[in-house]
């Protein structure tokens, strides 16, 4: 790696370089110099990502942007240029390497140790809303297309139970019944973003708290890390992933369904910390549209957790043969007790 490194233009002379970070898509390393000084050196999937001059051009753009508009350099992602002067070494093969500035005095928390957590990431990513609400989201990449537009994952479910490449179809009838029951809802904000009702935005698309690096000391949020999924969106597509994620009372893959529900207290926590700083850039019925998008961001993360059981587990790393049908089934269960909810999570929604 140290050769890689070298190429960089970095303060001092490298000395060392571990595996570093608990991402599951990037190669990711921490690289020490004799200054001292850290750096953060990835390898970026593109496998995942083969767009990836689109990928660069946007993490680009969007960090520029924010830069304007912030005074503690910690509080946006900062590229190392190359000794030539380039921000990536894109190689034969579509090898896409970069570095960023290591974020001092920063903690990144894989689940929140309390609700007061879980309000500064919903500040984290009300803050990149606010921020990003004057950027022209159209001139982003969809490095992903049709990353959040449901029907279309529903259009895959379809073809994986008409195909039943692995005969699983027969065995999980219950849970394409849940799925298909709710067919009908799964256009809503696609139909409101296309008339016209909502506004398109610049989303990142992964909002868990392990993408918001946290002051050590104050434990406020410094900035949003990860910004490879970042594109064209809705406001409600990052505020419910994140309350699908973060306000569910039970791990993703749980495998005892009594322990899955959400929590209206982080529900309210993270509702919380991320209108006290995006709410007045968002329009009235964009903030309607806040708890649909955690119902919509659960059903389709459910249906694609589904669709890739029915393909034969291709897509989602799996550690036993049915994870991804225990995923579908949390999600299943987050939905219902969502749907329980509905009054209790508009009202929230109201009150904040």
């Amino acid at each position: 790696m140290l050769d890689i490194v070298a190429r960089f233009k970095l303060q001092g002379t490298p000395i060392g370089c571990i595996e570093f970070g608990s991402g599951h898509i990037n190669r990711t390393y921490l690289v020490v110099t004799n200054q001292p000084h850290l750096y953060v050196l990835q390898n970026v999937n593109t496998h995942t990502f083969p767009d990836a001059r689109g990928l660069m051009r946007n993490v680009i753009m969007v960090t520029e942007h924010i830069r304007k508009k912030v005074q503690d350099p910690r509080q946006v992602l900062e590229l190392v240029p190359t000794v030539d002067g380039q921000m990536y070494i894109l190689e034969d093969g579509n090898q896409l390497w970069r570095v960023y500035e290591y974020v001092n005095g920063s903690i990144c928390l894989d689940q929140a140790e309390s609700v007061e957590d879980f309000r500064q990431s919903g500040k984290a990513f009300g803050t990149f809303q606010r921020q990003l609400a004057d950027f022209p989201a159209e001139e982003l990449t969809e490095v992903i297309p049709n990353f959040h537009h449901t029907p279309r994952r529903y259009e895959a479910l379809h073809r994986a139970i008409e195909q039943d490449c692995m005969n699983r179809a027969s065995q999980v009838k219950e849970e394409i019944a849940f799925f298909l029951e709710r067919e009908a809802s799964a256009g809503e904000l696609t139909g409101l973003l296309a008339s016209g009702q909502l506004p398109l935005r610049v989303t990142h698309n992964d909002t868990k708290l392990n993408n918001v690096m946290l002051d050590e000391k104050t434990r406020e949020p410094l900035c949003i890390v990860d910004l490879d999924t970042v594109m064209p969106g809705l406001a409600a597509y990052d505020f419910g992933d994140a309350i699908r994620f973060g306000a569910s009372e039970a791990t993703e893959d749980e495998r005892d369904l009594s322990k899955v529900r959400m929590s209206l207290e982080l529900y309210r926590a993270f509702t919380e910390g991320f209108l006290s700083v995006c709410g007045e850039s968002l329009t009235e019925r964009e903030r309607e549209t806040l708890p649909e998008g955690a119902r919509l961001m659960t059903i389709e993360n459910g249906i694609r957790f589904l669709t890739d059981y029915l393909q034969g587990d291709t897509y989602f790393h799996i550690a036993r043969p049915e994870h991804n049908l225990d995923r579908a089934r949390t999600q299943m269960v987050l939905t219902r007790d969502m749907e329980s909810k509905w009054a209790d999570m508009k009202r929230i929604i109201r009150e904040v």
